[in-house]
C-alpha cells in the first residue's frame, strides 16, 4: 500500500491541461520531398489557457475553496491522488479514469493501493472538470485541473502558493496492474525510494521534500501495524519509535482484528496544518510511517531533514520547486499518446 495515502474515514486519531495550423500549399511545394514536416512540442507554460481559458484557475478555485469547507478530507486526498497519478504513466489524469464493466482489466483507479484515496477527491476534481467544461467546453484537461487544485488545496491548508504550469494531455492507458511497482510503499527502504524517484526523474532532495507532504493527512492501521508488532520480523516493535508514539498506536490499532477504518495522522503533532513540523518529528522519532522515520536515519536523507525540521520558508520554497518537478513527469502532448477527456472518469470516444 503506497505511503501517500489518505482516508475518507471520520475516525481520525488524534496524536495530529497540435494546434494543426494547415500549412500552404506554396510552403509545401517549396519543402524538399523528403522532408518530414515537425512541430515540437508545446512545452508546459503557466499561460498555456491565456486565450482558450483565461479564468480556468479561478473556475477551479471556486470549486476547491468549497470542497475544502464542506469536506476538509479532500485536501490531503487531492494532493495524494496528484502524487499517485504522476507516478503511474505520468501526470496525465489516468488515475481518474473508471473501470470498464466486464472488463479483466481494472484501471488505476481501482487497484489496491489506490483504494484508500478517498472519494472526495474524486469528486471535487470531477465537479471542477464539470464547472470549466460549462465555461471553455472540450478545451482543458482533466490532467491540469487535477494539478490546479492540488495547488490550490496545498495552499488552503497553510502550504506554499506556487504557479501551475499547464498544458498536459490526459493518457490514454490506465491499468491497474501498473501501479504497485510505481508507488512507494509504507516500509519501503530509502535505498528503494531513492531508484523509485530516480526512475521518475526525481533526486534524493527531491525524496525528502515530497514527502514533506505527510504534513497532512492520515494512514490505516494496516500501513504501520508492523511497526508496531513485528518489525521487519522481530516479533518487537521498531526500535526507532518513541515510546510515546508506541503506546498511542498501539492502544488504536490492534495487532489482529482492528477496525480497518481507524486511521492516525502522518504528522503527530500538526495534522491538520501544511508545515514543516513532519521534520522535527522525523528527529523525535515520532515518524508514523516506517518510509518516513527512514530519511531521518540515513545519511543520504537525514541532514536535509535536519534543514528543513529548522527552517519552515526553505521547505515552501523546495516543496514548490520540487511540486513543478513532480508535475512535468511523463507529460502526454498529441493525439497519438493523449486526449482531452469531457469526462474525466471515461476515455473520450
Amino acid at each position: 500500500m503506497s505511503s501517500f495515502s489518505t482516508s475518507s474515514s471520520t475516525n481520525f486519531m488524534f496524536l495530529y491541461f497540435f494546434l494543426n495550423l494547415p500549412f500552404s500549399n506554396s510552403l509545401l511545394k517549396s519543402l524538399p520531398i523528403n522532408a518530414t514536416v515537425r512541430r515540437a512540442p508545446r512545452q508546459l507554460s503557466v499561460n498555456y489557457y491565456a486565450k482558450s481559458c483565461p479564468q480556468v484557475e479561478s473556475l477551479v478555485g471556486s470549486v476547491t475553496s468549497n470542497m475544502f469547507k464542506e469536506a476538509p478530507a479532500s485536501g490531503p486526498a487531492t494532493i495524494r491522488l496528484f502524487f499517485h497519478d504522476c507516478f503511474v504513466e505520468g501526470c496525465d489524469g489516468s488515475i481518474l479514469i473508471s473501470s470498464k464493466a466486464g472488463s479483466k482489466e481494472l484501471a488505476e483507479k481501482d487497484a489496491e493501493d489506490n483504494k484508500d484515496l478517498a472519494k472526495e477527491a474524486y469528486e471535487g476534481i470531477n465537479k471542477a472538470k464539470a464547472m470549466v467544461e460549462s465555461k471553455c467546453p472540450g478545451v482543458v484537461s482533466c490532467a491540469d485541473i487535477l494539478a490546479i487544485a492540488t495547488r490550490d488545496f496545498v495552499h488552503y491548508v497553510g502550504g506554499p502558493y506556487y504557479q501551475v504550469k499547464k498544458g498536459r494531455w490526459d493518457g490514454k492507458i490506465s491499468k491497474a496492474s501498473r501501479v504497485h511497482q510505481n508507488l512507494p510503499q509504507s516500509n519501503s527502504t530509502v535505498d528503494q525510494l531513492l531508484k523509485l524517484f530516480s526512475s521518475k526523474g526525481l533526486t534524493p532532495n527531491d525524496l525528502v521534500v515530497l514527502s514533506g507532504a505527510h504534513s497532512i493527512g492520515f494512514a490505516h492501521c494496516k500501513q504501520f501495524v508492523n511497526r508496531i508488532y513485528d518489525y521487519k520480523g522481530t516479533k518487537k516493535p521498531d526500535p526507532n519509535m518513541d515510546p510515546r508514539l508506541y503506546k498511542a498506536l498501539k492502544m488504536t490499532c490492534p495487532q489482529f482484528g482492528g477496525n480497518v477504518d481507524i486511521v492516525a495522522p502522518f504528522d503527530v503533532t500538526t495534522p491538520f496544518s501544511f508545515d514543516n513540523a513532519y521534520y522535527g518529528n522525523l528527529e523525535a522519532k515520532l515518524g508514523l510511517l516506517a518510509s518516513d522515520q527512514a530519511l531521518s536515519l540515513d545519511p543520504r536523507t537525514k541532514s536535509l531533514v535536519q534543514e528543513l525540521a529548522k527552517d519552515k520558508h526553505k521547505f515552501f520554497q523546495a516543496f514548490a520547486t520540487a511540486m513543478d518537478k513532480l508535475g512535468s513527469i511523463g507529460v502526454k502532448r498529441g493525439r497519438k499518446h493523449g486526449e482531452f477527456r469531457k469526462d474525466c472518469t471515461m476515455h473520450h470516444v
